[in-house]
């Protein structure tokens, strides 16, 4: 079983930032399929099946590993580093776009 290697670096104190969509996308004016929050700073954006897979770029441009689903329901997280999909017991509850 794969563990992530960069749960230190989730801030449980950061909100996403609200954006109603992805940051980038938004700046732009580009569209987006899926959101991801940053788990460092708070950032939206968008996920890898987007054209412009924002939030990835977002990770390596800032080395903030970590995003989670900014999705209605969805409760998971990815650490781009590590290529990995996971859950945390007891994670505060996901906030979400909508």
């Amino acid at each position: 079983m794969a563990i992530c290697t960069h749960l230190e670096t989730i801030d449980d104190t950061v909100t996403a930032d609200g954006a109603p969509g992805c940051e980038d996308c938004l700046a732009i004016g580009a569209r987006w399929v899926h959101l991801r929050a940053c788990q460092f700073c708070g950032h939206i954006g968008c996920c890898d099946s987007s054209p412009n897979k924002h939030a990835r770029g977002h990770s390596h441009g800032t080395g903030h590993p970590i995003v989670r689903s900014y999705e209605p329901g969805e409760e998971w997280y990815f650490c781009f580093p590590d290529e990995l999909t996971f859950e945390i017991d007891d994670a505060p509850p996901a906030p979400s776009h909508a």
